[in-house]
């Protein structure tokens, strides 16, 4: 035994003194051609659910197959490899441009390549007098239709693998293929990996949105593995450890939260020899999906809107033949807070066949902008108030306004002739124009005297109308979580004509978003202070389980942006003048509201304007005048006395010339109508959970009893 011992020792010591010794300097060498390149791995986003923890948008796991190429792949390689790929898997070819084909075809024929150069051009590229590039170019150039009907079928298919093979980094895996990955596909490729270099069978994902075109504006896309990084961008994100295949937000929601929704990608080191080719893999970090986000959006109530809007608007559009409505918004928002609990916008288009389709717009509710009319005319009130022009209780003479050099009269549509005396709450349940006329005179350092000229301040008087206008959100950002909102637009100030003014006073001069016209209204709603409008209301860290919520890694607070410089007395006025419009003897949407018991409270509006819509080029063309069009539009909230929800309703371009339309008031009734049937049903629920927990407690203790 001892002798074994003594000679497998030997043998070692032999065998060790070869391998340091006679071979070391071969190995070394060996060590030293090896390189560590570290790459990553994509992972799924993170999923977007509602307030309610109901997914909005999941990732569909899919079958993909995958190219790594390695950095000393060579043309002939990967196009042997694309060859062999091709007869195991169907790959559509409607990616492939001319382009592509051109240097398909040189890569098969390059002697054909070289016959269309001429001699003197070879002859001057020999001297130098062109490059390489330029010979180049000058056989895709000169490559026919008739060259490129030469290449089959087959080979338009190995060319579409080959160009995915060429697409983006070495050492990082390209899609192939992920959509439409069949079994038996997944199956034979993985089954001749080995004859298959850099290929590889994977699991991929795909963004689902369970609601369809619900809310799908707001939610926004991300780029395809086709499309991976906008070229705009590519620096931005490259910057930031993104590859260039890779899938990012590209709008609004997914764009907005990307550094949330990505998630942390798998690293992986791959130990590589001098020529590229890998010789080794380990995973240094594994990967993990994005963080969750959790909307204030009740998707419940948000799909009940959007088909109360879609119905009215069908409605509104056959019954009465207005061939320019093509639009509704609805926002609905917690006036104490500022979360969205629903952003509805429907939109009518004629698609390539003729068919009228209707389409998600609910990003238009902060990207689009109109002349609201009277649903103003509360931030009129108070800016009265606040300037000092107009106190709680005074009464304003409403009467038809008649003014030096024209023949038009302003007046009330409720009071047209006689002379009526109206404080702020009968001036807005009754919708006077007059009460708004008159104050606006004031703000702006004038008088009303029959029969005179205007002598206003226009530009002081507009600039502390716009300011006043804009501690309601009017005008300016919401601040709501969101890119690209829009402001409105501001009409051009004219010192020939300060009637505009007036205009402005009661909401038909400047152009606001539906968004901003609910946060003005949440402003006065909640007593002066205007709430920043959010719709992420939670990231969530992701959970191992399916469709279950994790730890909660970051929460938004509702955030006052300013307070209304007016007194709680004043504010107090308004909600007031607010409530007799829904419930007053006289109020403008009493037919509507005022059998609501939920008690609400709220102010109409119309509009005239000149059409501004999508027809506009339509008219321009055939060299007609633009139509003048109405906007109808309403804001409210409910209940009167301890509000829980704020909305405003924005119908543009609903009728022309005379007439009227009562969809806003509508479309007010039937979505509040549903918001508190859901409160009540989930509160019945709520009381039935409480009711069978009790009971299944009293079971459990008299078990216990009986045991005992």
């Amino acid at each position: 035994m001892f002798f074994v011992v003594f000679l497998l020792f030997s043998l070692l010591i032999f065998r060790l003194g070869i391998v340091q010794i006679v071979q070391g300097e071969d190995y070394q060498r060996k060590i030293e051609r090896t390189e560590d390149v570290t790459v990553n791995a994509s992972v799924p986003r993170g999923k977007i659910y509602d307030r309610d923890g109901k997914v909005v948008v999941d990732n569909v796991p899919q079958n993909a197959i995958t190219y790594t190429r390695s950095k000393g792949a060579t043309q002939e390689e990967m196009l042997k490899t694309a060859t062999k790929l091709a007869k195991l898997i169907d790959k559509e070819t409607d990616q492939v441009t001319e382009r592509d084909k051109k240097d398909f075809w040189l890569m098969k024929n390059p002697e054909k390549g070289k016959d269309k150069i001429t001699e003197k051009e070879w002859k001057q590229y020999k001297e130098n007098e062109i490059d390489e590039t330029k010979i180049y170019q000058m056989e895709v150039d000169r490559v026919t239709e008739e060259d490129l009907k030469e290449l089959t079928a087959e080979e338009l298919e190995i060319l579409a693998i080959y160009r995915e093979f060429t697409t983006g980094y070495a050492m990082t895996p390209q899609i192939v293929k992920n959509k439409n990955v069949t079994e038996e596909e997944y199956a034979v490729v993985s089954e001749n990996l080995d004859s298959l270099p850099g290929v590889n069978t994977t699991t991929d994902w795909e963004r689902f949105y369970v609601y369809d075109n619900t809310l799908k504006t707001v939610i926004g896309n991300i780029s395809s593995s086709k499309e991976g990084l906008p070229k705009e961008m590519v620096d931005y994100y490259t910057s930031r450890g993104y590859s260039r295949n890779d899938r990012v937000g590209k709008s609004y929601i997914e764009y907005q939260y990307e550094d949330v929704l990505r998630g942390q990608k798998t690293k992986v080191k791959n130990v590589t020899d001098k020529s590229g080719n890998v010789l080794d893999s380990e995973v240094i970090r594994e990967g993990q999906r994005g963080n969750d986000l959790v909307l204030t959006i009740d998707m419940e109530l948000q799909q009940a809107v959007d088909k109360i809007v879609e119905e009215e608007l069908r409605k509104e559009k056959s019954l009465y033949g207005r061939h320019l409505l093509d639009r509704a918004f609805v926002t609905m928002m917690d006036p104490n807070t500022g979360e969205i609990l629903a952003m509805s916008g429907k939109k009518l288009e004629t698609n390539e066949d003729g068919k009228t389709e209707m389409l998600d717009f609910s990003l238009g509710n902060m990207t689009t902008s109109y002349t609201m009319g009277s649903a103003v005319k509360g931030a009129t009130v108070l800016t009265g108030f606040m300037t000092g022009v107009n106190e709680p209780g005074d009464y304003i003479v409403d009467e038809p306004l008649k003014f030096k050099g024209t023949n038009k009269t302003k007046s009330s549509a409720f009071n047209r002739h006689g002379a009526v005396a109206v404080d702020e709450k009968t001036a807005l349940m009754r919708s006077s124009n007059v009460y708004m006329f008159k104050t606006a005179i004031e703000i702006a350092g004038g008088k009303y005297i029959p029969n005179s000229s205007l002598k206003l301040n226009l530009e002081e008087g507009f600039a502390t109308m716009r300011n006043h206008f804009a501690q309601f959100g009017l005008g300016v950002p919401t601040g709501i979580d969101l890119p690209n909102e829009q402001t409105g637009f501001q009409g051009k100030i004219n010192l020939s004509e300060p009637g505009k003014i007036l205009d402005f006073a009661i909401g038909q001069f400047d152009t606001y978003t539906p968004l901003q016209l609910a946060q003005y209204v949440s402003t006065i709603a909640n007593g002066g202070y205007r709430m920043k409008p959010y719709i992420v209301k939670e990231v969530r860290e992701p959970h191992t389980e399916a469709n279950k919520l994790g730890p909660v890694a970051k929460e938004t607070q509702p955030e006052v942006l300013n307070r209304l410089d007016a007194t709680p007395n004043e504010i107090q006025s308004v909600q007031d003048g607010f409530r007799l419009v829904m419930n007053g003897s006289k109020g403008t949407a009493r037919r509507y509201f005022a059998s609501a018991p939920y008690n609400p409270a709220g102010k109409t509006g119309t509009a005239e304007g000149v059409y501004d819509g999508p027809k506009r080029e339509q008219y321009l063309e055939n060299g007609q005048e633009l139509p003048m069009t109405w906007n109808v539009t309403l804001v409210g909230y409910a209940p009167y006395d301890n509000p829980e929800v704020a909305f405003s309703v924005v119908v543009p371009w609903v009728y022309e010339g005379k007439g009227k339309s009562s969809i806003n008031n509508v479309i007010g009734r039937r979505i509040l109508d549903e918001y508190f049937k859901l409160k009540e049903e989930r509160m019945k629920n709520e009381t039935s959970d409480v009711v069978v927990e009790q009971d299944i407690q009293l079971k459990d203790d008299k078990e216990n009893k009986e045991e005992e």
